[in-house]
């Protein structure tokens, strides 16, 4: 059976665009398309979809207010946001995400790159991601929440530098949104952060956390010295590796070539900091597509003492990555976002 799409979006010509490549795809069709977020509630409360794509900015009810409103409605759907690519829009796309979307994707600036066939691609493969592993109108349900696996093994705890690096994908900017703001302001350790996003909206969602934080939150910059209790997000597009520099450490970016098809990818931070001085790396792998970081962390495990938090795959957006560094064997703790946070304060003793 094919899975049901319902676009919501005030231009015509992006309707036609995102109806014509659903449609071309076995897997999907589109059931119904909406003009603006209001008459998409009615749909939505009327009918069942297994994704929505929806735009921000529209007449009468934005993207934004409908998301607030399936909120209200306990209505939890597999939403992924056409966003532009301004700063206003970028801004926007953050809250959206904050606010439930699963994904977002910048919309083509033309005709002609609407057509282009890597648009089609990255689009479809959103729109597979999303609806694959999560369930349409799925109520909260208020439950017990334990841990998957506690395995703590072989595991030599040392009293030297520690440092925290997260990597996530699909789902993870409303994920870090879970757990940034739950880390203490005496956390004592710098805490690196890989999420899949091109350029222009990192910066945002580095600003969002900071606001709603205890700790101090930035979008990485060139040469920026690591300082504990700071927390430091890869610049969309950029990759992030760590340098040890005398006794400091700092950032530098680079645009090598994608690996794991994206960029920044979280391989090349965890590769690099098994040439730092720290003696402990917790890593934590959040949703997303593919495997990035499974490779990173084997790497860095024959320099490093390497403790691995994942999430679990119930609270996955995309029950990717942490899946593939799990059935690599690498893992210590698998929990729900609502507990990594205090996962991680439990293990550092802060």
């Amino acid at each position: 059976m094919k899975k049901k799409v319902l676009i919501v979006d005030d231009s015509a010509l992006m309707r036609r665009v995102f109806y014509d490549i659903i449609n071309a795809d076995e897997r999907f069709q589109v059931e119904d398309v909406a003009k603006n977020g209001l008459e998409a509630l009615n749909l939505i409360l009327e009918k069942k979809y297994d994704a929505i794509v929806c735009d921000i900015n529209m007449p009468k009810m934005t993207g934004l207010e409908l998301l607030e409103a399936l909120h209200r409605y306990k209505i939890n759907a597999n939403i992924l946001m056409a966003s532009t690519l301004t700063r206003e829009g970028a801004s926007e796309t953050i809250r959206a995400l904050e606010l439930g979307a699963s994904d977002f994707i910048t919309k083509p600036e033309n005709f002609i790159e609407a057509k282009g066939n890597d648009f089609k691609t990255h689009f479809m493969e959103l729109l597979s991601a999303i609806t694959k592993f999560r369930t349409i109108y799925k109520e909260k349900k208020e439950e017990i929440l334990k841990p998957v696996l506690v395995k703590r093994d072989n595991l030599i705890k040392k009293d030297g530098k520690k440092i925290i690096a997260i990597a996530c994908s699909t789902g993870g900017p409303r994920m870090l949104h879970m757990l940034i703001p739950k880390l203490p302001p005496k956390l004592g350790v710098p805490v690196l952060i890989v999420q899949h996003m091109p350029g222009g909206f990192t910066k945002s969602l580095a600003e969002r956390l900071h606001e709603t934080s205890k700790v101090n939150v930035k979008e990485a910059e060139e040469g920026d010295e690591l300082i504990d209790g700071n927390v430091y997000i890869a610049p969309g597009g950029m990759h992030m590796k760590i340098k040890k520099n005398g006794i400091a450490h700092k950032i530098n970016l680079t645009k090598e070539e994608p690996r794991e098809g994206v960029r920044p990818c979280a391989n090349y931070m965890y590769e690099s900091l098994g040439e730092s001085s720290y003696e402990e790396v917790i890593c934590v792998i959040l949703t997303g597509m593919g495997q990035d970081g499974t490779q990173g962390i084997k790497n860095l495990k024959k320099q490093k003492n390497v403790y691995v938090i994942a999430q679990d795959k119930d609270s996955s957006v995309v029950y990717g990555m942490p899946k593939a560094v799990t059935e690599a064997g690498l893992v210590n703790e698998i929990q729900p976002i609502e507990k990594i946070a205090d996962a991680i304060i439990n293990y550092l003793g802060v």
